[in-house]
């Protein structure tokens, strides 16, 4: 009987990249070589950090490897970018801690299960966000937020180490006391002194060493990791209840919100540094796969991670297929090591948390916020303090909305700037126009006014009380009274909505009524659109819409009041020559830009 033809290799090859993406066409053996490389320092990263995350989260010690094994696999492949690794991260594993402590004892069964289901609702919630092309969402989470909750997290951090290392005033044992301070002096002197060395996992080594010997001539007794169950992640199906969606619901979405936000904003600095593409709704399918996937195989939550995507990136990883020899390294690594990973000393593995926390704050990054923007600055320690003080997802969403309310109120009061020109005139000279100082003068019929940022709903009220103290002269010095003609400069005027079209129907008829109209230069495509499907446009006229400075203000002017023009001294338009009254103040012949 013959055999099946085989499928050509370049059918083949098309199906990868419309399973797994472009990158699989670029495989070959220089990329193989690449990403094996990489991937050994993202084994030696991913081993003492999965360690110390999951005891932090309040888990066994080897569910942290598991959660860099089958979830990395699944996001490497599944998801968008080529560079991110997936797995334990601290700030989640802090996170799952705070939310699950006042359900159940950490370590118990049913703090277990709990891990387990919440692994899987966020899983849940992120494959809808992908599903719905909601990936976008995640730019919501602003960086002030995630600045905040990284410190407030940083504390929390150092604050669950010391009490890993000196549990009370009662338990402190001298063999793990001394156990945990060489450890964590031996991690901070390699960061010093050799950063390129993996400083975690050799004083992770360092610190292992002293407990076996303090154990074997001192007798001290120091708690150790433990035998691991198996090397293969144990196959574990969340036992998900009923009672669990209320009452976890609200920390899934918060979860999710920072996990999204987190993976999101590496894969788009790896993107933008290696100029790949970068697909948002395909990286949170990945992310979402990896965990549910994960919530099976005795993982807990997972994301992208910062501190290992970076090092793996500059190791030259090329392809997503390093992520999974990494997990494959790990798995390897696991089998063959068990019994020398079973001595790690619990207190090793908290004080390796104390550099951690000191390396999540960022001082520069709060010294930039608070010089350029004080209200965000405020934002991000009000964040940093509700972390600390509140549930975790409080503070997150917290923290969320306070970004948005600031964004309201910013949006909600737009700027509206007169404008006049930035030197007098001279022959053959452009005037570009500028923002007006005090005493700068300007024409008392026609004011020039650049209106920045949308009108919306929010800024209707606003925008209304501004153009109205311009009609009133609240701020006009002339005697001739406001100006009766107004051109909006709107290049900066981005989107209105229907109140913003009512808005500027009613200063239309207002200056009609006064004597004067209502003109508009370089309005926005999208602000058109509206005007055009309410009928503004028609009832403005297309003859009051201008493309240039210069067009706008050589139809305007001859449309002035002569009489007040034969007053004028000002008479800062290059039209103002043709005007009847005394001499211009300034030579003739210049050009408005």
């Amino acid at each position: 009987m013959p055999s099946a033809p085989r499928e050509p290799a370049a059918s083949s090859r098309l199906r990868g990249v419309r399973w797994l993406g472009p990158w699989v066409l670029e495989v070959n053996a220089g990329t193989l070589r690449a990403d094996l490389l990489a991937a050994l320092l993202a084994v030696v990263l991913v081993l003492p950090q999965g360690l110390a995350f999951a005891a932090l989260a309040g888990l066994p010690p080897v569910w942290g490897l598991y959660s860099a094994i089958v979830p990395a696999v699944v996001a490497a492949l599944a998801g968008s970018s080529r560079l991110v690794l997936t797995g334990p991260t601290n700030t989640l594993a802090l996170a799952l801690a705070a939310s699950l402590a006042p359900m159940a004892a950490a370590g118990t069964p049913e703090y277990l299960r709990l891990a387990l289901v919440l692994t899987l609702m966020v899983g849940a919630l992120q494959l809808l966000v992908a599903v719905t092309r909601l990936g976008s969402l995640t730019h919501f989470i602003a960086p002030s937020v995630l600045l905040g909750f990284t410190t407030g997290a940083a504390a929390l951090i150092a604050w669950h180490a010391l009490r890993g290392i000196v549990p009370g005033p009662q338990a402190v044992q001298g063999g793990e006391l001394a156990v945990a301070a060489v450890t964590l002096a031996s991690a901070l002197a390699l960061r010093r002194w050799a950063p390129r060395w993996p400083g975690m996992l050799l004083a992770l080594v360092v610190g292992t060493g002293l407990a076996v010997v303090l154990a074997a001539l001192a007798g001290l007794p120091i708690a150790r990791v433990g035998a691991l169950p198996q090397a293969w992640p144990v196959w574990q199906p969340p036992a998900l209840a009923w009672d669990d969606l209320p009452r976890l619901a609200t920390t899934a979405l918060a979860l999710t919100l920072i996990a999204l936000g987190q993976t999101v904003a590496i894969a788009k600095v790896l993107a933008a540094r290696t100029d790949q593409p970068l697909n948002v709704d395909r990286e949170c399918l990945g992310q979402g796969l990896a965990n549910v996937a994960g919530s099976f195989f005795s993982s807990f939550v997972v994301c992208g991670s910062l501190n290992r995507s970076l090092p793996y990136w500059q190791a030259g990883a090329r392809t997503p297929l390093g992520g999974v020899f990494a997990a494959g390294g790990l798995l390897l690594l696991v089998a063959v090591a068990a019994p020398v990973l079973s001595l790690v000393p619990m207190v090793a593995i908290a004080a390796l948390l104390l550099p951690v926390a000191l390396a999540l704050v960022d001082t520069t990054a709060w010294r930039e916020l608070w010089r350029a923007d004080r209200p965000d600055a405020l934002i991000a320690a009000g964040t940093a303090v509700a972390t600390v003080l509140l549930p975790i997802e409080a503070a997150i969403l917290g923290g969320v909305a306070a970004s948005l309310v600031l964004y309201l109120h910013r949006t909600a009061h737009p700027a509206l700037r007169t404008m006049v020109f930035d030197a007098p005139p001279a022959p053959g000279r452009e005037r570009p126009f500028v923002v007006q100082q005090a005493g700068e003068p300007e024409c008392p019929q026609l004011k020039l006014l650049r209106m920045e940022g949308p009108v919306w709903f929010g800024a209707a009220a606003h925008v209304s009380d501004a153009l109205a103290a311009l009609r009133d002269g609240s701020n006009q010095g002339s005697e001739a009274g406001p100006p009766r003609h107004l051109l909006v400069m709107g290049k900066s005027m981005n989107f209105i909505d229907a109140a913003g079209a009512q808005l500027w129907e009613q200063e239309r008829r207002r200056r009609l009524a006064a004597g004067g109209d209502l003109y508009f230069h370089r309005p926005r495509p999208q602000v058109l659109t509206m005007w055009q499907t309410t009928g503004f446009t028609e009832r403005l006229g297309a003859d009051h819409l201008f493309a240039t400075k210069r067009e706008a203000i050589a139809h305007i002017v001859p449309r002035l009041d002569p009489a007040v023009c034969a007053g004028c001294r000002a008479r800062v338009f290059e039209e103002c020559a043709a005007q009847p009254g005394p001499p211009s103040s300034v030579a003739a012949g210049s050009t408005a830009a």
